[in-house]
């Protein structure tokens, strides 16, 4: 476990959070997460903490509306998602790229699960991941 320092591009909002990059990371393939080429690691809502920022999040929820997905609306850049998910309770899921002190081997390094979001079959992965 170790605590990362995140932020968006312009720098309005700023995050920590504790990740343990050995547990994974997530991409997922629905609609939304395709988009915006989504790569987070899911944590304890307890994990995380915003900074400083508050004012600057716009928040976007589709569909089933269970998820909020963050982001700075001065630049845009998502920086977490909110959730509750039937499998494992309320979560964050950090994007990894909005990680500042990241090393890209860590990144590299750590375990990706791919995710069937497109289909809500969330215990399977999808057939074709390589665009994700």
């Amino acid at each position: 476990m170790k605590t990362y320092h995140g932020s968006c591009h312009c720098g309005a909002v700023r995050y920590e959070a504790d990740i343990d990059l050995a547990l994974g990371t997530i991409k997922c393939n629905c609609s939304i997460c395709s988009k915006m080429r989504f790569w987070a690691v899911q944590l304890a809502p307890t994990a995380f903490r915003l900074l400083q920022g508050q004012d600057a999040l716009r928040e976007y929820r589709f569909h089933s509306r269970r998820d909020g997905h963050c982001f700075c609306g001065d630049c845009g850049i998502n920086v977490f998602s909110t959730g509750d998910a039937p499998r494992s309770g309320p979560f964050v899921a950090v994007t990894v790229v909005s990680l500042d002190d990241l090393p890209v081997a860590d990144l590299l390094a750590a375990p990706v699960r791919h995710i069937d979001g497109r289909n809500d079959n969330w215990n399977t992965p999808p057939v074709e991941i390589r665009h994700l």
